[in-house]
């Protein structure tokens, strides 16, 4: 399995996917999403969940690594810039700005991408996508440890697309 992305160039996110865009939230969190395609998925793939995590944050947040987006139940190869926002055919988990050191934004504004702001230098973002044999029984806002309970079992195969955004 394979994921390319449009919003990366040379190894880097493009400056609107995180705090040099211009697109935010009403909380001031970057919110327009980057898009990616999915190739070569095991033949029975029934649907894909993702996670985009900032491994590097864990120095500067206390001590855990940031999760910036989750989603679920998606059955199609390919999302479009700024899907996340309004997208009605997948669901979406609860990012760390829900969190002590994200703030504690309310659960309704924490369930899409939440993007890119490094506080200190450049950080590696990983985006897994996981190709799964069936849908999850998960709800929009769902939490990092409950898609991966939901996901044992499931997964066919995974597959990381990484990239830098500088601060």
């Amino acid at each position: 399995m394979k994921i390319t992305s449009k919003g990366i160039n040379n190894g880097v996110f493009d400056d609107k996917y995180g705090v040099r865009g211009t697109q935010v939230n009403s909380y001031g969190v970057p919110s327009c999403s980057f898009p990616f395609m999915i190739e070569d998925a095991p033949a029975n793939t029934k649907s894909y969940a993702i996670v985009l995590e900032d491994k590097d944050a864990y120095p500067v947040s206390g001590g855990f690594v940031w999760i910036h987006w989750l989603a679920a139940n998606i059955k199609k190869n390919e999302l479009q810039e700024n899907e996340s926002i309004n997208a009605t055919d997948f669901i979406q988990g609860s990012n760390s700005w829900t969190s002590m050191q994200g703030g504690q934004l309310p659960k309704e504004a924490t369930c899409f991408y939440g993007g890119m702001m490094p506080p200190d230098q450049a950080h590696l973002y990983e985006l897994h996508v996981y190709a799964l044999d069936s849908e999850l029984d998960l709800e929009n806002g769902f939490l990092f440890n409950e898609l991966h309970h939901a996901m044992d079992g499931h997964i066919l195969e995974c597959a990381t697309l990484k990239g830098l955004y500088n601060n």
